[in-house]
């Protein structure tokens, strides 16, 4: 039989438990505030950051790794080192004049968009017209049709089309990447394809890294980015923004690696036919040294005289003027 303790006792013990409970919830929601209140706080201190941050700025530090990841491509590495030849050169122009059409058209679709319109700038920085001129140089007059146009590059072509017809206000990430780049590391690229390919001084074959309507490539970037850090946009669309950034050198390294992939092919298939023609004149050696298989020594030997006739006369011709030929020095080291 079960002792009933005291109802005073079991009301004090239940009550203590309670209390008891409550307090522990009370300590365990607190935490949770506190730790949501703190995580709200970093993510109202990162957006009062970036909202402070230019837009230049912020896309610079988005774009760091994948920078360079692009310029530690195994073909941008060979270029910086000058190992570039001159098929690998007229490739790259190729891609480029594809991938500068479609960013050229869609700026001239959008040019007085305000998303767009601060950093209009065709005269100094459009290379659409360049690279025709260096094309023509490379392929001749009969350039259009003979230029390929990779599957990576229409990728980023089509992408380009896209933004420009669907989300213009992503089309600056396109052209901050690809002008300034142009204006800052491809100078460098210039005087290398130059030394490298030998091509004239006079700038022919170059014409895309020349920019005639700059005259100071420092003051004018710095004008580019003041008046793309004055686009006006909110927090998300600068995000897009600066994913788009990332998302343009993803397709330039997509480009750069397809080329590189072309390049190695066309240098499998030169070195397969070398081996193919060493294999051949290997056999053939083989052959002369082993002697004539069986059943075809009976066709040498049973070849008639007049068979030889043409070849006997030439060996005698040959002899002939061989003969008259030292006689002559022979003279004239006399006289």
């Amino acid at each position: 039989m079960r002792e009933l303790g005291c109802p005073a006792q079991e009301l004090h013990r239940t009550g203590s438990r309670r209390e008891g409970g409550k307090h522990e919830r009370a300590k365990t929601t607190g935490k949770r505030r506190s730790e949501t209140a703190g995580r709200n706080m970093e993510t109202s201190q990162t957006h009062s950051s970036e909202r402070s941050k230019d837009l230049s700025e912020l896309m610079k530090e988005a774009t760091k790794e994948v920078h360079e990841q692009a310029e530690n491509t195994p073909f941008m590495r060979n270029f910086q080192k000058g190992q570039v030849s001159l098929h690998e050169f007229k490739l790259v122009t190729a891609s480029l004049y594809f991938i500068y059409s479609a960013l050229e058209e869609e700026i001239e679709r959008n040019k007085d968009n305000p998303v767009y319109a601060p950093v209009y700038f065709p005269a100094e920085l459009h290379r659409k017209a360049a690279l025709e001129e260096d094309l023509e140089y490379f392929y001749g007059s009969n350039w259009r049709a003979e230029i390929p146009c990779p599957e990576a590059t229409q990728k980023y072509v089509e992408r380009l089309h896209y933004v420009g017809k669907n989300q213009p206000e992503l089309l600056v990430a396109h052209a901050y990447t690809r002008y300034l780049g142009d204006l800052s590391g491809g100078q460098v690229l210039k005087k290398i394809a130059q030394k490298a390919l030998q091509l004239p001084t006079t700038g022919e074959g170059l014409a895309f890294f020349t920019f005639d309507g700059v005259s100071n490539a420092t003051k004018f970037k710095q004008l580019y980015r003041s008046r793309m850090n004055a686009l006006e946009m909110d927090l998300a669309t600068k995000k897009r923004v600066l994913e788009e950034a990332k998302k343009a050198f993803l397709l330039n390294i997509q480009v750069f690696e397809a080329l590189q992939e072309l390049v190695s092919k066309g240098q499998e298939n030169g070195r397969t036919v070398q081996l193919k023609a060493e294999l051949r004149t290997r056999n053939v050696n083989k052959s002369h040294e082993q002697g004539p298989a069986p059943g075809q020594e009976s066709k040498k030997t049973n070849r008639r005289p007049t068979d030889m006739m043409p070849i006997t006369r030439l060996v005698r011709w040959i002899l002939a003027l061989s003969f008259l030929a030292t006689t002559v020095a022979l003279g004239l080291f006399a006289m």
